[in-house]
């Protein structure tokens, strides 16, 4: 990077994305440096946080102060991007895009009727059902109680509108099946195969420049723990299914399949953000952080397919320390 003007970014409910943070503290944005701030609930407990140039607090996204607190964030320190990382904060920043925008910041979000159907897995399956996309046959908790066998069993349960893997359940009858849910339900057939997330990046005129599939060989708490790009035309195919169903999606985002070994690659959710298997993809060639960053200052990227095949990541732990 040569000589230039901060580019401040404002990493939202940063958390554990410290891999995150540093990718765009090394983004090479040509004149410039990118100035990572973060904001989370306790951002002295959050790593990420601690790991980035700025931190800040902020109430919880459902919070009816939230959006106030940000733009406060945005407007006392020239935020000219805001990343969003968890699915419970897309639709309060889609809703308010063009408010932040006139504080100064673009938000990193697709629009209010695509984040509608990525955080309802039933309007998911629908929206890639209608466009050919390979999904697995689906049922609501009504549906399944009104006609048990209409599956078959076992049963992949999974909550309308989950994340971070809560709620999963695998069911082998009816009998398995609580007196009642806590929250709206769907329910799959069990699907058997090796699992893939797929990173896109969609740049600000629509195209879709970038498909980085990569298997997840190894999976913790929900994340790739160990995984490897992988170039599958077939994958390539299944994201331009989902560009096709989310013709108003911006940015990053990802989805992940499972190549059942009985009916091949199935899609089995989407999430419109950054995934947390990204930092595989960045090391491979596909620097979405960069291109965000260069949309941000420039209005245009540098967004290319050209990323390499096998590159492999191991993940482990590590530590921020403070005192």
């Amino acid at each position: 990077m040569t000589g230039g003007a901060d580019i401040p970014v404002l990493i939202s409910s940063a958390g554990r994305r410290g891999a995150l943070v540093q990718a765009f503290q090394q983004a090479d944005v040509g004149a410039g440096r990118v100035v990572v701030h973060g904001c989370d609930m306790q951002p002295d407990l959050s790593a990420a946080c601690l790991l980035s140039d700025h931190a800040h607090n902020v109430p919880r996204c459902g919070d009816p102060d939230f959006i106030d607190r940000v733009e406060e964030i945005v407007r006392q320190n020239g935020i000219r991007l805001i990343v969003p990382t968890i699915d419970t904060e897309l639709a309060a920043y889609a809703d308010a895009a063009a408010r932040l925008a006139e504080a100064g910041a673009y938000v990193h979000v697709s629009p209010p009727n695509v984040i509608s159907v990525v955080r309802d897995k039933v309007k998911t399956m629908s929206a890639l059902r209608s466009v050919g996309a390979p999904v697995p046959a689906t049922i609501n908790e009504a549906e399944l109680r009104a006609e048990p066998d209409r599956l078959g069993w076992p049963l992949f349960g999974k909550p309308v509108g989950g994340s971070a893997s809560r709620g999963l359940g695998v069911y082998e009858d009816i009998d398995d099946l609580p007196d009642s849910f806590h929250e709206p339900m769907m329910f799959q057939p069990v699907l058997s195969g090796s699992e893939y997330t797929i990173n896109m990046f969609i740049d600000r005129n629509g195209a879709l420049r970038c498909v980085v599939p990569h298997e997840r060989l190894q999976i913790r708490a929900g994340e790739v723990e160990k995984g490897r790009t992988t170039r599958r035309d077939d994958l390539r195919l299944l994201a331009e299914r989902v560009h096709q169903a989310l013709p108003g999606a911006r940015g990053v985002l990802c989805f992940q399949v499972i190549d059942d070994t009985k009916s091949g690659p199935q899609i089995i959710e989407i999430n419109a953000r950054f995934g947390g298997g990204y930092p595989l993809a960045h090391h491979a060639g596909a620097r979405f952080v960069d291109w965000l960053v260069q949309e941000t200052t420039h209005g245009a990227c540098a967004a290319h397919d050209d990323w390499r095949d096998g590159v492999t990541m191991l993940r482990y732990d590590d530590a921020v320390f403070t005192e």
